[in-house]
């Protein structure tokens, strides 16, 4: 796996004498100014979350949320997405006014430059040019410029077109005119630096296409229009807006809605609020919130409001009703389980956790949500008495089953977390060491593996886990079954942070857990199984980054006195092509377990040497949607995805 580097040249503080200092000397000198564009460069986390996936496609996300702010404020009704043929860079083009071109009175540089070279430079401060906006502080059009091999921008306004370039955040060149146009609006095109996110520098399709999409079903009347690179063009356009959106949610997530209708309401007034949602089978809830157009996955103030809303409408009606039941206490978990809802407000100064605005922390917004919703939803419930009636009973069947299955949840996380090693597992060959942070357990495929596992392991901080055969499929089994179920339940004693609503992090015993499956379709089959039963009963150790996959070779290839390891049959024909001298002698492992300890030591389980691969969640509801059509009880979407895809098979491994 390659690694990601940053190279970033820092300019030395200019002084007007020099003078020579012993070395480790803390004086003066020792004082580095960093200014703009050499600021974001050396410390680009601060401004965009990191320089992994999320912080790559966050530079588009900066721009599209400009072009989006022209749209809030009605003066575009069209974007248009080009993503380049390999990926490596974007073209993000409106209908709105245009960036202004004229000098600024006081910096004495075209605004457009400004834009895209100052921090603090924008024209989202005095809520005169933009009444509500994504981009609050005037930096990131500059933070997506500094981290850019290269951008270029293209306005259109005032009966002309102009351009400018830029280098690594620095201007190439002057503004220059095109000459005359009609119409007006801004293209950026940008073409992330692998210098900050490293030489594999590539943009998702998918990730952009979903949120391309999730933009249309947020701004009414909007058109989008992505084109992906490879000459395929789709066009997003929702006239029902989020009412349509919750619609779309709940066919993608598979589990229908309990109940008629949805709940729909859109205030005007400020904060504007819009929110719809709708109770479904599901037993989780899921909560998509936005903050004048911009996806906040953290939730915030604004989430707590509608939580807030939820609550007490919900449980004043079950009172009003005496519908409460006897011998069960009713939470807000139980009220909220099943339930899928998008909610979009626009505030007027909001006040984001940080710039990549995955949080609101305005306090006010609380009580203003919860004041729009409210009142709303105990109208909507008592006007609606069979669809509230459904709710209810849904609420009520959920703090039944809570009570129910509190006690086997409790008696799995008592025999993993808290009782040392007591009921730890049998087949457990658990590490010496008792510093989670230092400890990894392999969870593997079989005693045969599992013994060449325990022999070639650093004792010390790895702990092996074998299984019997396929486990499980999460996805179709009820907590109890998952709990019942030896092999699954071996694997939460062995963790120790418990399961369902006991889960506890702290009672993780290992930071890393490792799925190390033969390089083959059976193990990939049961490591797909493994990763659905975390996904959908320890989502959080994938969302915390405790969770990986091991990369055992699948061949050995000797040629005269050096050694190679192929992953896979295409990692076979490339080392097998770049060997000219000697003849090849190829050997296929048809397991771990036929591995000597020392070859599986040295080539996947010792930190130096191994590939792991870090599984994330780019996309909760893309992951949701595969894991449901690829797991669950309704082969159709299966087939459907095997024939699709059916031509792209060279070769099947059965």
């Amino acid at each position: 796996m390659a690694r990601k580097s940053t190279k970033t040249v820092t300019r030395a503080p200019t002084t007007a004498t020099k003078t020579a200092r012993s070395p480790g000397a803390y004086d003066a000198s020792s004082i580095q100014v960093l200014e703009g564009v050499e600021h974001v460069r050396k410390r680009p986390g601060m401004y965009i979350g990191g320089v992994n996936k999320d912080g790559l496609h966050h530079l588009a996300w900066e721009i599209l949320d400009n072009s989006v702010d022209e749209v809030i404020n009605g003066h575009a009704s069209e974007i248009e997405v080009t993503l380049d043929a390999d990926h490596r860079g974007i073209t993000i083009k409106d209908n709105g006014r245009g960036i202004p071109v004229d000098l600024h009175p006081t910096l004495k540089v075209p605004a457009v430059v400004a834009v895209f070279t100052k921090l603090g430079a924008g024209g989202k401060f005095d809520g005169a040019s933009y009444k509500h906006s994504g981009g609050l502080h005037g930096v990131g059009a500059a933070v997506a410029n500094a981290l850019s091999e290269r951008l270029e921008v293209t306005v259109w306004r005032d009966g002309g077109s102009w351009q400018v370039g830029f280098v690594r955040g620095i201007p190439d060149g002057k503004v220059r005119k095109l000459g005359n146009a009609r119409g007006s609006g801004t293209s950026v095109y940008l073409r992330p630096d692998p210098e900050v996110f490293g030489a594999k520098v590539a943009l998702d399709p998918l990730v952009l296409r979903g949120r391309l999409e999730a933009k249309s079903y947020l701004h009414k009347g909007l058109k989008i229009i992505f084109n992906d690179g490879t000459g395929k063009k789709e066009t997003f356009f929702h006239a029902e807006g989020i009412a349509e959106y919750l619609g779309k949610l709940i066919q993608v997530r598979g589990k229908p809605s309990v109940h008629p209708g949805a709940f729909y309401l859109e205030r005007i007034e400020d904060p504007k609020v819009e929110v719809a949602f709708a109770w479904t089978e599901a037993t989780d809830d899921a909560m998509y919130s936005f903050v004048n157009g911009v996806p906040t996955p953290d939730g915030g103030t604004h989430e707590q409001g509608l939580r807030n809303a939820l609550g007490k409408s919900v449980r004043a009606y079950m009172q009003a009703n005496k519908l409460d039941p006897k011998g069960v206490s009713v939470t807000l978990d139980d009220i909220k389980e099943g339930m899928v809802a998008v909610l979009s407000v626009y505030v007027l100064e909001p006040q984001f956790q940080s710039q990549t605005k995955n949080r609101l922390n305005n306090p006010e917004v609380t009580a203003q949500v919860e004041g729009a919703i409210r009142p709303a939803l105990e109208l909507w419930l008592n006007e609606n008495r069979s669809t509230a009636e459904a709710i209810v009973a849904r609420v009520i069947a959920t703090a039944r089953a809570r009570a129910a299955s509190r006690a086997a949840s409790q008696a799995v996380s008592r025999k993993g977390a808290g009782t040392g090693r007591l009921g730890l597992p049998g087949k457990l060959a658990d590490c010496s060491s008792r510093d989670p942070s230092k400890s990894e357990i392999f969870i593997v495929e079989g005693d045969s593996a599992g013994g060449s596992a325990k022999m070639g392991r650093n004792r010390k901080t790895q702990a092996i886990l074998p299984l019997r055969g396929k486990v499980l499929n999460a996805e179709q089994a009820s907590l109890s079954k998952v709990i019942d179920n030896e092999e699954l339940g071996n694997i939460v004693k062995a963790l120790g942070c418990g399961i369902g609503k006991t889960f506890d992090i702290s009672g993780l015993r290992y930071h890393k857990v490792i799925l190390l499956m033969d390089a083959d379709s059976d193990g990939h089959h049961i490591a797909t199984l493994l990763l659905t039963f975390f996904y959908r009963y320890l989502p959080d150790l994938i969302r915390r980054g405790h969770v990986y996959l091991g990369q055992p070779p699948l061949y050995r290839v000797d040629v005269g006195k050096q050694t190679f390891w192929a992953a896979d049959d295409a990692h076979l024909q490339q080392i097998l092509r770049e060997q000219t001298r000697g003849k090849p002698e190829i050997q296929r492992f048809k397991g771990l377990g036929e591995m000597m300890p020392e070859t599986l030591r040295d080539t996947t389980l010792d930190p130096k040497r191994r590939l792991l691969v870090q599984v994330g969640i780019n996309d909760e509801l893309a992951t949701d949607q595969a894991i449901h059509s690829l797991m669950g009880k309704d082969a159709s979407s299966r087939y459907e995805f095997i024939m699709e895809r059916a031509p792209e098979a060279e070769a099947l491994d059965v």
